[in-house]
């Protein structure tokens, strides 16, 4: 009878031992809710609640969370994200795991041990963070991806296996599933570090006094991947410029910086990758989409001088008429009166 009932409880120790929580929720403020599974519904989440493989964390507008696992790690979640735990093991040896932040803002501070081999992976729907031991900060905004390295080494893919190192004090990002861009270091003193000021705040220790910083960083990241989509653009690497570009239409709803990003890509497109109908699309697109802000003005003659270029001489004579009416003080009226003498003559 002894052995029947060792035998039994060896069966049922790996089922205790999957039952054991992955961590706890150590801190948390304003709207925190959690669910067990994927199909279950979202209840309040509790100070001190253990938190197990399949389960599900989530934050408000106003919501903050700190879950530290069974092993010392945080992950400090900001407001209006998800984390999914998918996977956690830990042992003498290794430690393995796989979470996913569908949306949403998170600092993960890994702890590594000497002698522990540790693969860490944190999933958005379109980049993979693979972490040995290290601090990061991660955000995923719609298909868009923003990395900022804190200590030691990140390797950061995309859809593909190609990955990207991500070093302490230096920022990655990529957008549907692309390969992640080369690693920039983030200066004192740039609007790169003030994004980075205000990520760190928003899952530092404690939560901020209000959220209008961390909800404003998409923009401020996208209005900087303008001005680096331009150097880049300048210094021959187009390729990239258009996907630093694509990254800033994914990042942010602003119709500003939208136009702009559109604006530059067009300008990409025609002016040095002789792509005129590519760039056409991007300057419609601005017409389209944004009528009533300063960038349509460009777009307008950008519009009308590609479709000159293109040889589509009536389309173009009708862009410029439409200039002239619109923006009869406009600044490139010159431009437009002179190339609608040229179509004349012709």
């Amino acid at each position: 009878m002894r052995n029947i009932f060792l035998a039994g409880l060896m069966l049922l120790l790996p089922s205790l031992a999957l039952a054991a929580p992955v961590g706890s929720v150590t801190k948390a403020k304003g709207a925190a809710l959690y669910k067990a599974g994927a199909s279950a519904s979202y209840k309040a989440l509790a100070l001190g609640q253990g938190v197990n493989e399949g389960d599900w964390v989530m934050t408000g507008k106003d919501g903050w969370v700190e879950l530290t696992l069974s092993d010392n790690s945080r992950f400090t979640i900001a407001n209006n994200s998800e984390l999914e735990v998918q996977s956690f093991m830990v042992s003498k040896t290794s430690k393995k795991g796989s979470f996913g932040l569908p949306h949403g803002k998170l600092r993960a501070s890994v702890m590594k041990l000497a002698g522990q081999q540790t693969d860490i992976k944190v999933k958005s729907g379109t980049a993979v963070a693979g972490v040995k031991g290290t601090e990061f900060l991660m955000m995923s905004q719609g298909p868009a991806n923003i990395f900022f390295g804190n200590e030691g080494t990140v390797s950061v893919s995309g859809a593909a296996d190609e990955a990207e190192p991500l070093p302490a004090d230096t920022m990655t990002q990529n957008t549907r599933g692309a390969k992640p861009m080369a690693a920039v270091r983030v200066d004192q003193g740039t609007p790169l570090a003030k994004a980075k000021l205000d990520f760190e705040a928003a899952t530092g220790q404690l939560p901020p006094a209000e959220w209008a910083d961390a909800d404003n960083l998409p923009n401020i990241i996208a209005r900087w991947d303008i001005n680096h989509g331009h150097y880049l653009a300048d210094s021959g690497k187009h390729e990239e410029a258009l996907q630093v570009f694509q990254i800033a239409l994914d990042l942010t709803n602003l119709p500003g910086i939208r136009a702009d990003a559109r604006l530059e890509r067009g300008g990409v497109y025609g002016r040095f990758l002789a792509h005129p109908e590519a760039a056409l699309a991007e300057y419609l697109l601005v017409l389209e989409e944004y009528p009533k802000i300063p960038q349509m003005e460009t777009a307008l003659f950008n519009v009308g001088q590609t479709l000159y270029e293109m040889g589509k001489t009536d389309l173009a004579k009708a862009r410029f008429t439409q200039y002239l009416a619109e923006y009869p003080q406009g600044r490139f009226r010159g431009s437009v009166e002179t190339l609608l003498k040229v179509l004349d003559r012709q």
